[in-house]
């Protein structure tokens, strides 16, 4: 290997080829339930260098694995243990190539943090709407590769929506040029959509153009508590009905998500009193504050009067509405400071959520008893986080290495037969890569390998990943 690390050194320069000291930056995953070991990471700056880094590394038989802002949640950016792969950190390829006011279009480079690339359109008066939780730390290649969902899912769609061209590295180290910014393209297959969320597997996503918006005049956001599931879908029927397209975010929190939010991170605000369920909810306006505010209040009255909701607030200013917004984003921080717990990012049609929460539940509890369930996540797209953390006093680790096999199946048993997906926004990597292997139709399979064998046909990008067993 030697030769290989030579070669490597000479592509990017000896001081971003890192072999020796602490690569845990790398080679643990933010859940910090996988460590690998790389053979090196390597940090390309352009995408020559990563033409040259994949065609050293085809000649030398070795695997890549990309790697973003390791903020993934499914075990799909480390390495494995065998300490033979290369572990390819693309956070160096982080330029904003151009923004085009009138195309309404901004080309960024894999690498480039979530929020530099909000804040670029941002400072041109535009918006990019993709918004999560790990937006300070994520990249836009990791999001693509994930085909990250987010907030803002039910106006704006997911990352995939928002891209209109990649430029991509292929596995024999070819550039695909494809960041035309163009919304109208019917030349042959959508090559675009083969490696969005194919999680580093078949190319290595280098630079992309992504869709921007002008910005809203005005932006509400209100909390309102509900007694039941059935009431926040009436809620969610309520608002699409009142603010059609100007409802940019719905979320739900049941009530221990926001126990925990209030157990460790004491000095944020809890502006409702506790009820078993929580909706935020947000409106965009190109109209106005004053005439968005009318609307809101209206539709929040009209929900009280039908009993929909027993209370509601509307934040008074940015200062407050970022303060609801950070609430809601730290109950993944507050069930990181309980313990480890099993997470489940399922994707459900909106109308079978209730039922399948009260199923499910119930089917926990019996299995499980003490077990506590933090619910929350985009009901206005149908996508919940439906995480299990052990029992109180339970040593997490412990719950979670003798039960994990058995809360997965009763959930999955029941997202399937609801019509559900297991991964909405997360992705599969390694952690749900069995689940798809038994769970995903025959055909689908067949089609996948089909695929990944065209792309990638020595198994050198991200192996192991996504696809169970050999992929030749």
């Amino acid at each position: 290997m030697n030769a290989l690390l030579d070669r490597l050194r000479a592509c990017v320069g000896p001081t971003q080829l890192l072999t020796d000291g602490d690569l845990s930056a790398w080679e643990l995953d933010w859940r910090k339930r996988w460590r690998g070991r790389a053979l090196a990471v390597v940090r390309p700056g352009s995408t020559a260098e990563v033409v040259a880094v994949v065609r050293a590394c085809a000649e030398h038989g070795a695997s890549l694995v990309p790697q973003g802002g390791n903020t993934g949640l499914v075990g799909g950016g480390v390495p494995d243990a065998s300490g033979t792969q290369v572990l390819l950190s693309l956070q160096r390829l982080n330029r904003i190539r151009a923004l085009d006011r009138a195309n309404l279009t901004l080309t960024a480079e894999a690498g480039c943090i979530l929020q530099a690339v909000q804040q670029a359109a941002a400072d041109a008066g535009l918006l990019f709407p993709l918004s999560l939780a790990a937006e300070g730390s994520c990249t836009i290649g990791g999001n693509l590769a994930t085909n990250a969902g987010g907030t803002q899912v039910l106006r704006y769609g997911n990352a995939r929506e928002l891209c209109l061209g990649l430029e991509v590295v292929t596995a024999d180290g070819e550039v695909w040029d494809g960041l035309a910014g163009l919304r109208k393209d019917n030349t042959g297959y959508d090559l675009r959509d083969l490696f969005i969320g194919s999680e580093g597997t078949l190319g290595i996503i280098t630079a992309a153009t992504l869709e921007l918006y002008p910005r809203p005049a005005a932006q509400l956001t209100a909390f309102a508590a509900a007694a039941s599931l059935p009431d926040c879908v009436a809620l969610l029927g309520l608002a699409q009905a009142r603010l059609h397209a100007g409802l940019t975010g719905f979320e739900v929190m049941n009530r221990f998500a926001l126990d925990l939010v209030a157990r460790h991170f004491a000095d944020l605000p809890r502006p409702l009193p506790q009820a078993e369920w929580t909706v935020l909810l947000e409106l965009s306006d190109a109209d106005g504050e004053a005439s968005a505010r009318e609307r809101f209040e209206a539709l929040l009255a009209d929900a009280l009067e039908r009993g929909v909701i027993g209370d509601a607030v509307v934040a008074e200013s940015l200062a407050q509405a970022r303060a609801l917004w950070h609430v809601r984003e730290s109950i993944p921080l507050a069930q990181a400071e309980e313990g480890l717990n099993i997470k489940h990012d399922i994707a459900l049609p909106v109308s079978a959520i209730p039922g399948f929460c009260a199923h499910t539940d119930a089917a926990l509890a019996r299995a499980f008893p003490g077990i506590r369930l933090v619910n929350f996540g985009h009901l206005g797209d149908g996508n919940l986080h439906y995480n299990v953390q052990a029992p109180e006093g339970a040593p997490a680790p412990d719950f979670l290495a003798r039960h994990e096999h058995a809360v997965n199946t009763i959930v999955y048993d029941a997202v399937v037969a609801a019509g559900g997906s297991i991964s909405a926004e997360h992705g599969v990597g390694l952690l749900k890569r069995e689940e798809l292997a038994g769970r995903k139709s025959p055909v689908a399979l067949k089609l996948m390998r089909a695929l990944k064998t065209a792309l990638d046909p020595h198994d050198r990008l991200n192996p192991g990943r996504v696809l169970a067993g050999p992929t030749k």
